[in-house]
């Protein structure tokens, strides 16, 4: 089993991937604020800030732990409700930050690491197919610039073997959907949701996935009730 950095791993989604991740047997290091929490080794980071990832990686890095990284699965977002009249520049940069430029520097940190071993990245994105959101703006148009960083990544990387996919989960039973729905307010019923843990076994099996072949996009709803 491989090596997997996780990120977002102390929020609902994140939190499920990594226990989901250890049970299959892989080494999973958290990258984060509050890791410190988690029963995995962890690398404490500010995602709001992009350009001091790599002194926060410094240390796995020199201990050689950067080097059989086989799969980043980057689940950490922050989801503000505002609309546009009312979203200064901090709450665009922040969103922007911590939603997609964030991911795209750890690619880039990662990328030698993956190559080698043919690694996986997966992009946990929205719900499929939003778009327009009144008052979501600058979520919404940070997970359309995360699905761009995705395709493009998949395209540059095929010719090493590096695999990349998107997740699209819908409405997921976490406090964040729960703060959103009040902050819309909107009733919020977890049972109507998907399990943090239902998305977190399908991520594994997204990496888990044979030689041959692997899904580059993950839509993935409640069942019918």
């Amino acid at each position: 089993m491989g090596h997997v950095l996780v990120t977002g791993a102390t929020g609902g989604i994140g939190r499920a991937v990594v226990g989901a991740l250890a049970e299959a047997g892989h080494r999973v290091t958290a990258v984060g604020r509050g890791v410190g929490r988690l029963a995995v080794p962890g690398v404490e980071a500010d995602l709001a800030e992009p350009g001091t990832l790599a002194a926060a990686l410094a240390a796995l890095e020199d201990a050689g732990e950067l080097d059989d990284v086989q799969a980043l699965v980057h689940c950490a977002g922050i989801s503000p409700v505002e609309a546009v009249a009312d979203a200064g520049p901090d709450t665009w940069r922040r969103t922007l930050a911590v939603n997609v430029a964030s991911a795209a520097e750890l690619v880039r940190r990662t990328l030698p690491a993956l190559r080698r071993s043919q690694g996986h990245v997966v992009f946990v994105n929205a719900s499929p197919g939003m778009t327009g959101v009144p008052r979501w703006s600058a979520f919404v148009g940070s997970k359309a610039a995360l699905r761009e960083l995705a395709d493009s990544l998949r395209e540059e990387e095929a010719a090493h073997g590096v695999r990349v996919t998107t997740v699209y989960p819908a409405a997921t039973a976490t406090d964040l959907l729960g703060e959103v729905r009040r902050a819309f307010g909107r009733a919020y019923d977890p049972a109507s949701c998907i399990r943090p843990q239902t998305l977190a076994a399908m991520i594994v099996w997204v990496l888990s996935a044979p030689a041959d072949a692997y899904p580059s996009e993950l839509s993935v709803l409640p069942s019918p009730r």
